[in-house]
């Protein structure tokens, strides 16, 4: 049984001619919408990829200051649905050289100011300053401690090697004309070893830091009578000398204010603990970060004004774009508003639009002649079929070898009848019919002949 213009075969029914041209565009642009979507997610993962559900920061010592800030950190990313790993560390030093290695698994760490220098540092930016770790010297012996030239010739703890303690310290003793192998014995001690060593009194002095002073140590060690609080009444020399260090005062009576301790106030110095990552960090986690600071940072203490941190103070490292960006204008509209995997996929929908409208509008522009193109190569096609069939009737050919044309020609017919052609390209389906009936005639009038021969 024949199959007919608008009929797919005896057996189906009928296909309206605009499901047919709806059925066109469809083939013909879904293969570009492919292509298109393809090239744009390239893009999009190679210039804004997905923020990561989970992250490491190197932090510190298990009972220091910069654990505990870590562990506080870690509840405000969970609910943002980021994980926090917190990696146990020596301290500043030991964070920095896990970021500088080139493999390192660690995105984000604790590092005291100062702790750079002489360091390649171009691979990490700062997110801001976060708090300040003091320097607090207590020592043995009557008489006040005002300068650290003093300690000369004695048995001075200056923090555990791989603490940022233990290197601002020996800057800070240096300067005093104390050094390693000379009179002076310094010792590797952790606080509170140190602060145990003092009470005891196997050593005259010891050099702590506020990432490994809690509160309770340093009124144990004021409330011992044969101990001395340093006062740094050459502050301001120490901070001229030393850029990344900050003078700071801890207040009369801020220790425990009911029995006014201490008696007055104490003036020292203090670099600033930085958030230091990788510079791939991701924008969006970027801001987390500097969000989780504001909430666990942000309130007054000992040292600090409430809003005094974190801020974009950074000292030995460059400070981030991403972190400029946001302690300017905050975070952006879409993260105010919506859920922050809600607001990352909005994002990235909108970095979309640019690549998608450079592809998508000439594609759009170019798909009716698209589609005209392939409507009329399905009828060009029989041309060339039918010109070869046609070369071959005009040559000298027996009435068989006519027969054997005429039966490719019916096969032929066959096919162009079974198209499925949209109505706005029937007009050149009939031409291609009539040019059809017109090679048949020509066939059946040389057969005519050579009958009649």
């Amino acid at each position: 049984m024949k199959r007919d213009f608008w009929h797919g075969s005896s057996s189906h029914g009928p296909r309206h001619p605009h499901h047919l041209l709806w059925h066109e565009i469809a083939r013909t642009a879904l293969p570009i919408a492919l292509a298109v979507a393809l090239v744009i997610s390239a893009l999009v993962w190679w210039i804004d990829p997905a923020p990561p559900r989970s992250i490491t920061m190197s932090a510190g010592p298990r009972n220091s200051v910069f654990m505990q800030t870590a562990l506080q950190y870690k509840q405000v990313l969970a609910r943002k649905g980021v994980n926090l790993e917190i990696v146990e560390s020596g301290g500043s030093v030991e964070n920095l050289k896990q970021l500088l290695e080139p493999h390192s698994r660690v995105d984000i760490a604790f590092v005291q100011s100062g702790i750079g220098q002489g360091m390649s540092t171009d691979s990490l930016v700062s997110l801001g300053s976060v708090f300040y770790v003091p320097l607090i010297v207590f020592s043995r012996g009557g008489g006040s401690l005002t300068d650290l030239s003093q300690l000369e010739g004695k048995r001075v703890a200056v923090g555990p090697e791989g603490s940022g303690t233990h290197v601002l310290a020996l800057a800070l003793l240096a300067a005093s004309g104390i050094v390693p192998g000379g009179k002076t014995t310094l010792l590797t001690l952790d606080a509170q070893e140190a602060a145990n060593a003092l009470t005891e009194g196997s050593i005259d002095a010891a050099l702590f830091s506020g990432d490994s002073t809690t509160r309770a140590l340093l009124l144990k060690l004021h409330e011992t009578p044969s101990l001395t609080l340093m006062n740094f009444s050459e502050a301001a020399a120490y901070t001229r000398l030393f850029p990344y260090l900050s003078e700071v005062d801890l207040p009369r009576g801020v220790l425990d204010l009911r029995r006014i301790l201490p008696p007055q106030t104490v003036h020292l110095i203090s670099p600033t603990v930085e958030i230091i990552a990788q510079s791939r960090l991701h924008p969006a986690i970027s801001d987390l970060i500097i969000e989780a600071a504001q909430e666990v940072n942000g309130r007054a203490g000992l040292l600090q004004r409430a809003g005094e941190f974190p801020s974009p103070m950074a000292r030995g490292f460059r400070i981030s774009d991403d972190a400029l960006r946001y302690y300017r204008s905050g975070k952006g509209f879409l993260y105010r508003y919506l859920p922050f995997w809600l607001a990352t996929v909005a994002d990235r929908l909108l970095v979309l639009l640019l690549p998608a409208m450079v592809l998508i509008l000439p594609a759009i522009r170019y798909l009716p002649a698209l589609i005209s193109w392939r409507m009329k190569s399905k009828i060009y096609r029989f041309y060339g079929l039918l010109i070869a069939l046609e070369r071959r009737a005009l040559s000298n050919t027996t009435p068989e070898e006519r027969r054997t044309l005429l039966a490719e020609l019916d096969n032929m017919e066959v096919a162009i009848n079974a198209l499925r052609i949209p109505l706005v390209y029937a007009d050149a389906l009939y031409v291609l019919r009539e040019h059809v009936g017109f090679v048949r005639a020509r066939l059946t009038g040389s057969v005519g002949v050579a009958t009649h021969r």
